[in-house]
């Protein structure tokens, strides 16, 4: 099914080359042509002003140059007529029983509604979540979490060979202190009275793991030299616990990549030996440092620390030298928490240095989550046990609800999650809408059914009124708005188009009858039934693609 904005920039750019071939000389530089939505749809359904740019280089006016643009557009099966406006927009309007049309060539596409090959079978890693193992998700995490799976979700639709993965940081400071934290809640199980440094991990979820380890094997591990197997046992439950969370939340990757297989499998090394080739690396204050100045940064920075334990910056380096230069993916897309941001000039100019296209490298920097519940809100700090889980958030209100809240606004902006807003069975509560819009839809067809009304296909050209037409409109968007989330990498539009398209259909159905028992007015109900369900496909692809469920009931 062809993305109609793509066809009026190709409708339009044809008649732009037929214009330059009567003005004698060449664009000196290539124009693109862009089509929008004119806000006063009085104008048009679609407008250009591509006029404008060309006026640059010909003595004719915009207005001049639109007609004469305008002229040479030739396509009535899909554009009814064209109207240039002062100063020289050129606006079209669609053909009525084009759009018409559209209905049947959606039911026909069914779930592949949509679907489109842009992405080539470019092979595509998607990093998100990648939070420490050091402690159950809590939900400051879920947002990026729900951001990553919908772009994956969102271009494994559109022939990108997609891979999710979890980066799980199993080495490091960090890891130690959760090891010694657990160690010493599970010898406090056995009343020996061992204090907790003051930058232990101090939340419930420790005490659980260390209970865990008790129920599963006693006091096996009081006894000999058994950190490294005590260590083992404790990261796998953290790192179930992680991915039951997410499970949850309708996550779950296609890889979990251990930070210690960089050390295991020399690539580590191979990148400081790479450095050091290129004389990067330079020995101060007993630690070793990559001079990064020398790669256009304002200061060096520490790769070993002076105990030779390596830093973030170093194994960050060492990570996306793996997702390059050994898994060779084309595109790598990391979710990170914006408070991330400053790291990223440094990595850059690090993976330049490896040789390493960081063109190929996106970054999507999401923004902190406020949680309203009332007038009651709660600060999230892991380290001191206070955060709330993931799972208590789904508890209360549901996965759907989640992950339609976390997309509802854009990655770079902070969200205000109203706990209150995303429980509520109203029109107010947008994923209840969308939800709602889906479930009637598939009433009304079940009705139809129940009453012996065949759903055929059949003539469309009774729909006339406004709001079937602004309705057809609306759901051919879709493809545009795909598009835009796949160069943006921001879901926010996924979300406001699904609430955007239930409520234009709310807005059908209160206006128009769909099924009526009057025998003349059979073929009115049959386009409308058609266009009811053609709506219940784009309603259910969105839902899908958010990873959010269509009930037929509700």
């Amino acid at each position: 099914m062809e993305n109609i904005v793509v066809t009026l920039e190709n409708q339009i750019k044809t008649a732009l080359d037929k214009f330059i071939e009567t003005q004698g000389k060449k664009l000196s530089k290539n124009l693109n042509v862009s089509i929008e939505r004119p806000k006063n749809r009085s104008y048009g359904d679609f407008s250009t002003n591509i006029a404008f740019h060309v006026s640059k280089e010909y003595a004719a006016s915009p207005v001049e140059i639109a007609q004469t643009i305008s002229s040479y557009i030739d396509n009535k099966s899909l554009i009814e007529s064209c109207k240039v406006t002062a100063p020289g927009f050129i606006n079209l309007v669609i053909n009525k029983q084009w759009l018409k049309d559209q209905v049947n060539e959606i039911r026909e596409a069914s779930s592949s509604f949509g679907d489109s090959n842009i992405g080539n079978n470019s092979k595509v890693q998607v990093e998100y979540v990648s939070v420490n193992p050091t402690g159950v998700l809590h939900i400051g995490h879920a947002r990026g979490a729900v951001i990553g799976d919908t772009i994956s979700n969102v271009l494994s639709k559109n022939m990108f060979n997609v891979i999710d993965e979890y980066y799980l940081n199993d080495s490091g400071k960090q890891i130690e202190k959760f090891n010694e934290s657990v160690k010493i809640r599970y010898q406090q199980l056995f009343n020996i009275n061992t204090e907790l440094p003051e930058d232990s991990y101090t939340g419930e979820d420790i005490v659980d793991v260390a209970q865990q380890i008790k129920n599963d094997h006693f006091d096996k591990f009081l006894h000999g030299n058994l950190n490294h197997e005590l260590e083992s046992i404790a990261h796998n439950i953290i790192v179930t616990k992680i991915s039951n969370s997410l499970s949850e939340l309708g996550i779950h990757f296609d890889n979990w990549f251990s930070e210690k297989s960089l050390f295991d499998n020399g690539q580590f090394q191979t990148c400081l030996d790479q450095f050091e080739k290129q004389n990067l690396l330079i020995d101060r204050d007993g630690a070793k440092w990559l001079e990064t100045t020398k790669l256009g940064q304002e200061k060096d920075n520490v790769i070993l620390r002076s105990d030779s334990t390596p830093t973030y910056f170093s194994t960050d380096i060492a990570y996306h030298f793996d997702k390059f230069s050994i898994r060779n993916f084309d595109q790598v897309i990391n979710v990170w928490g914006a408070d991330h941001q400053g790291q990223i000039p440094r990595l850059n100019s690090a993976l330049t240095a490896l040789k390493i296209d960081t063109k190929k490298l996106k970054f999507i920097l999401v923004q902190m989550v406020r949680f309203k519940k009332g007038e009651i809100s709660e600060k999230l700090s892991k380290r001191l046990g206070t955060a709330i889980p993931l799972t208590d958030l789904v508890d209360e209100i549901g996965a759907d609800a989640c992950r339609f809240m976390f997309l509802s606004r854009s990655p770079d902006s902070q969200l205000e999650f109203d706990l209150d807003l995303a429980t509520s069975q109203s029109s107010e509560n947008p994923v209840y809408s969308v939800q709602y819009a889906h479930a009637r839809t598939c009433g009304i067809l079940e009705n139809a059914k129940n009453i012996g009304h065949k759903l055929s296909p059949s003539t469309l050209s009774k729909l006339n009124s406004s709001f079937e037409i602004s309705l057809i409109h609306k759901m051919l968007d879709f493809h545009e708005m795909i598009e835009v989330v796949i160069k943006t990498l921001e879901p926010h539009h996924l979300a406001h188009y699904s609430t955007d398209l239930a409520s234009d259909f709310h807005t059908f159905y209160q206006h128009c009858r769909v099924i009526s028992d009057d025998p003349t007015e059979f073929e009115m109900t049959n386009a409308r039934l058609q266009l009811v369900d053609a709506t219940r496909i784009v309603l259910k692809k969105c839902l899908d693609l958010m990873g959010i469920s269509a009930p037929k009931k509700m």
